[in-house]
C-alpha cells in the first residue's frame, strides 16, 4: 500500500475506532462475559453446553479459560452464536492511529538528529534551536511521508 492510500486507511479506520461506543464501558467483567451472560439469562451450564453440543465440564472450563484471558476466538465465538450474541473482536489503539503514526516519525527524526548533534559538538560545532527545530520538522515530514515497514524498525 502507497503512503497516500496509507494515510486515507488510518483516517478512516481511525473515524470508525472513535465512532464506536466508548470503549472503557466495555471492559469484560471479572468472570468473562459467557458467564455473566449465561446466569443474566438464567441458563445453567448444562443447558449451555448442550446447545454447544459439548460436556458441563467443558463450559466450566470455557468460562474459567475466558476469566484468565487464555480462551481461543473460536471458542467464544461458538459460545456467543450458542447465547444468542454477536461475538465482536477489535484493537482499540490508545490514541488516534494518525498520532501514534506522527508520533513515531517523531522520535526517529530526534534520533537521527541526535547522532549529527553528537558528531557536530565532538567537532566543536553547534546548531541554532531554530534551525534544529526545522530540521526535526524537515526529517519528520519526510519520514511521514514514506510512512511504511521502515517507520516501525527499531532504529
Amino acid at each position: 500500500m502507497d503512503s497516500p492510500s496509507r494515510a486515507t486507511a488510518r483516517r478512516q479506520l481511525d473515524k470508525r475506532l472513535n465512532s464506536a461506543a466508548p470503549i472503557d464501558t466495555l471492559q469484560r467483567p471479572p468472570q468473562g462475559w459467557v458467564k455473566a451472560i449465561r446466569e443474566a439469562l438464567g441458563m445453567t451450564t448444562a443447558q449451555l453446553a448442550h446447545r454447544l453440543g459439548v460436556s458441563q465440564p467443558r463450559v466450566i472450563a470455557l468460562e474459567k479459560a475466558e476469566a484468565r484471558g487464555v480462551v481461543s476466538l473460536e471458542s467464544l465465538s461458538r459460545a456467543a452464536q450458542a447465547l444468542d450474541c454477536r461475538f465482536v473482536y477489535v484493537l482499540v489503539p490508545r490514541k488516534p492511529l494518525e498520532a501514534l503514526v506522527d508520533e513515531r516519525a517523531t522520535l526517529l527524526a530526534k534520533k537521527r538528529l541526535a547522532s549529527t548533534r553528537h558528531t557536530m559538538a565532538l567537532e566543536d560545532q553547534s546548531v541554532e534551536a531554530a534551525d534544529d527545530a526545522a530540521q526535526l520538522e524537515r526529517l519528520t515530514r519526510k519520514l511521514l511521508e514514506k510512512s511504511g515497514p521502515a517507520l516501525w524498525d527499531d532504529a
